[in-house]
């Protein structure tokens, strides 16, 4: 009873990040090389560190890898697989129904197809996060959140994913335009990484993490509302590939602290916009869409160095 158990535990489907996984041994477990090892980076072998050192404790050097050298666990692959031999990583993972064969010894940076389906995962918007309201203010969570006001979420593969929060939308209102980073650009956190304008108002905008942009969000560009009717899940801005995520993440906010913050945040917005609405944040108050917009007296600058630590260009 037990192996029966054991067994039908292990055929279950696993779910890494948003994939169904069909299964869960690491690629280098299915060839024979090591004894036991479960893929804990949803076969993104391209990006994971035990992956890569395997192939140097292998001497698969990259310049080897340009020859077309063939490893030794590719041929372990061939020989396990039969009749579907060579199995695209892609397939393994359930991302591809039908079965596909991988032509490329399983050097995924050199195939077409493998770059095309990451840049759909790049791209491809999560499902819509659930909502906590904070003051007025919409906090979607598993979110982290940066002084500056903007978000982070870490996706597929360690990927960072950046946007406005809530509360910036509705202190500056509906942007006109978005200057993002190019892709390729390297971003530092707490650092200005894009702009945005309003009429002619512009302000810079600080990275709530460091890393190089890998995919920017097109639609967001052509039609800027977009950011602001959802920020959360269509109207992100651009996609990271972080460094060292870890320190990233101190100089964030995430969970509970995150809503003392934007608690905080909400008494200075009330505070600048004098006594009468002070108290109104006192007693829990909807927050207002557009201050900018129906305040013009508050001023532009002091909006942008409060709440976006920045300097209005």
């Amino acid at each position: 009873m037990k192996g029966k158990k054991d067994k039908d535990q292990k055929s279950q489907k696993k779910t890494i990040q948003g994939f169904q996984v069909l299964e869960d041994e690491c690629i280098w477990m299915k060839a024979g090389v090591v004894n036991f090892r479960i893929c804990d980076n949803a076969y993104d072998c391209q990006n994971c560190p035990f992956d890569l050192g395997m192939r140097k404790a292998m001497g698969l050097s990259p310049q080897s890898e340009t020859k077309q050298e063939t490893p030794a666990w590719v041929e372990y692959l061939k020989k396990q697989y039969h009749g579907a031999s060579r199995p695209c990583r892609h397939a393994l993972m359930g991302r591809i129904e039908a079965p596909k064969i991988c032509t490329m010894n399983y050097e995924c940076y050199h195939c077409p197809f493998d770059q095309v389906l990451d840049e759909l995962d790049l791209g491809e918007s999560a499902a819509a996060p659930n909502f906590r309201n904070i003051s007025g203010y919409r906090m979607a969570d598993g979110y982290y959140y940066h002084m500056g006001h903007g978000w982070a979420r870490f996706e597929h593969g360690g990927r960072v994913k950046v946007g406005f929060d809530d509360f910036v939308n509705k202190v500056l209102g509906a942007v006109q335009t978005l200057r993002l980073p190019p892709l390729g650009a390297d971003l530092k956190q707490n650092e200005v990484g894009w702009s945005l304008a309003r009429d002619d108002h512009k302000a810079a905008c600080l990275s709530p993490v460091t890393g190089k942009v890998l995919a920017v969000n097109h639609k967001v560009l052509e039609h800027p509302e977009i950011a602001h009717e959802d920020p959360y899940q269509h109207g992100w801005l651009f996609i990271l590939e972080p460094e060292r995520p870890k320190m990233n993440l101190k100089g964030l906010y995430f969970g509970e602290e995150s809503y003392r913050w934007i608690e905080q945040e909400n008494r200075t917005l009330m505070g600048l916009m004098g006594p009468e609405y002070e108290q109104l944040a006192a007693t829990g108050g909807e927050a207002i869409d557009d201050i900018f917009g129906n305040f013009p007296e508050i001023g532009w600058d002091p909006l942008v160095r409060n709440f976006l630590r920045t300097e209005s260009i």
